[in-house]
This record gives structure tokens, C-alpha cells and sequence, in this order.
């Protein structure tokens, strides 16, 4: 009896180990922790929106390691196994959210490159529209050029076809060419000795003036008039001012205008011929007819 007890107390100590190991197996804090990071991490994983299309398989593994991880849990499985099933489960999520990680920053760039290339596009669009308008604007420019110079050259030619048309008005009128420019001399035929007032003959002569002054409105005449020596100096400039006066009215009736007119009265301080003759006295008794160019300018500023 007393080798039966011993024998009984023997068993019963082993049986009490060993229900002592199999709690301390079910209750490690580590395997409980490990278990619940990695239960976190795969939750985390699948909260991702593009968990399932980016990292499936990772997210498939991790949740095959956790299942195992809480299979062998609820097994009684050693807290080893636990904590290497669920480190396992934790490590696929781990690699589950880097793959999500780079694909966003692969996409983000992806994203900035066309981003990039698309205002180079638009930058480069630009240009070039602005390159067609500066090249449109050139080609208006050009063809204004030239037809600014076709224009220019055809109003020279026009402007030279009226010189030469006015010369030949001029010279029909029997105006010479002089130092100071086209010059008409009327003598007696306008005045009376020692008068200011036209002659009828004048008429003629004043109405081709007029008709040339018309038809040239661009062109101005200096009329001066000229006596001799005969008395005295003030007496002949009054006369001779008061003759290209005459000159001057009589063509305003016939409507020039008094721009295109200036009237001047030289007296005796330009003869053309001596006055101890009669015949000179006559030539320097004269009104002369100065004439502009087309451009309104004399010879030498008169």
C-alpha cells in the first residue's frame, strides 16, 4: 500500500506539470501581441482603396499568415509558432503597403511628367502661334511697305510729270529759266508811265497767270515790281509796290487764293539795263513774275 501511494502521488505531480506547461503555452503575452500587430497590420493592408488591384498577392498572403497565426492560437499551438506565423502575416502587409506606396509615388510621377509635358505642349503651342502671328504681322508689314514704296513711286512720278507739265505751261507763257527759278517779265503792257493801274491789254496775260495758279495750287508766285531811276527813291518803291499790289489783286479776283501770293515793290535797286537811255529806262520799268517750285520753295529762299 504504502509503494501504491507514492506511486499516486508520483502521477499526480506529473499530471500537474504538465497541465501547469500547456496553460503557460495557451497565455504568452508575446504570442497575444505578436498576434494582434499583425491582425492591426493586415487591417491597415485591406483599408488601403487599391489594396486588392495594386498588392492582391501580398495582401492574400498576409491574410493566409494571419489565419494560420490564429489557427495555430486556437490549436494551443507552442507561442513560437504564433509569433512566427504572425510575423510572417505582419511582414506580407508590411510588403503589401510598400507595393501600394510605390505604385503612388510611380503614379505621382507619372502624373507630374504629363503634367510637365503638357505645359512644354502648351508652352510650345504658344510659341508657335505667336511665331504664325509675328510671321502674319511680317507679311503686312512687308506688302505695306510695298505698297508704301509703289506709292511712293508713283506719286514721284506723278510729281515729276506735273514739273515737267508746269515747265511747259511756264515757257508757253514765255517764263525763263533763271538763277532764281522761272521767271515771267511783264513790261509796258501792264501800266501806264508813272501809273498803278492795269492796263486793259493786262487782262490776257493776268487770266493765263491765273489759269496756270489754278490748275498748279502747290506752286506760289513772288511778284515784284521794278521802275527806273527816274525820281525819287521813295516815290518808286511806293510805285512799284503799289504796281505788284495791282498784280496781285487782279489775280485774287480771278480767286488765288493770297497764300499762294506775295507782292513786292523793288523800286530802282534791280535794273536790268542801263537807265542813260531811254531804251533801258523802258526794260527796267517791269513787274516780274517769280515762281515757286512744286513744293512751294524758291531758289535761294525767295
Amino acid at each position: 500500500m504504502a509503494m501504491n501511494s507514492k506511486s499516486s502521488i508520483g502521477v499526480a505531480g506529473s499530471c500537474g506539470l504538465a497541465l501547469l506547461l500547456a496553460a503557460c503555452a495557451t497565455t504568452s503575452p508575446e504570442s497575444e501581441s505578436a498576434l494582434e500587430q499583425a491582425r492591426a497590420a493586415v487591417q491597415r493592408l485591406e483599408a488601403q482603396p487599391m489594396a486588392s488591384q495594386t498588392a492582391g498577392k501580398a495582401l492574400q498572403d498576409a491574410r493566409d499568415a494571419l489565419g494560420n497565426a490564429e489557427a495555430a492560437e486556437r490549436a494551443k499551438r507552442p507561442p513560437e509558432e504564433v509569433i512566427h506565423l504572425s510575423y510572417l502575416a505582419r511582414r506580407d502587409a508590411d510588403i503589401g503597403e510598400a507595393v501600394i506606396a510605390e505604385q503612388a509615388s510611380r503614379t505621382a510621377m507619372a502624373q507630374a511628367q504629363a503634367q510637365r509635358e503638357r505645359v512644354l505642349l502648351d508652352a510650345r503651342e504658344r510659341e508657335a502661334a505667336l511665331a504664325r502671328q509675328q510671321a502674319a504681322q511680317s507679311q503686312q508689314q512687308a506688302a505695306l511697305s510695298q505698297q508704301n514704296a509703289q506709292l511712293s513711286a508713283q506719286q514721284a512720278q506723278e510729281a515729276q510729270q506735273q514739273a515737267r507739265d508746269a515747265q511747259q505751261q511756264l515757257e508757253a507763257l514765255q517764263a525763263k529759266q533763271t538763277d532764281r527759278g522761272m521767271i515771267l517779265t511783264l513790261g509796258n503792257v501792264l501800266f501806264d508811265t508813272n501809273e498803278d493801274t492795269l492796263k486793259p491789254g493786262a487782262d490776257e496775260i493776268v487770266s493765263r497767270l491765273s489759269q496756270f495758279l489754278q490748275q498748279h495750287p502747290e506752286v506760289k508766285v513772288r511778284i515784284e515790281g521794278h521802275t527806273d531811276s527816274t525820281g525819287t527813291d521813295s516815290y518808286n518803291e511806293s510805285l512799284s509796290q503799289r504796281r505788284s499790289d495791282a498784280v496781285a489783286m487782279a489775280l485774287e479776283r480771278r480767286g488765288i487764293p493770297q497764300s499762294q501770293l506775295q507782292s513786292v515793290g523793288r523800286g530802282k535797286s534791280a535794273p536790268v539795263a542801263s537807265n542813260d537811255t531811254s531804251a533801258g529806262r523802258q526794260q527796267n520799268r517791269r513787274v516780274e513774275i517769280i515762281f515757286s517750285d512744286t513744293q512751294g520753295q524758291f531758289v535761294s529762299g525767295l
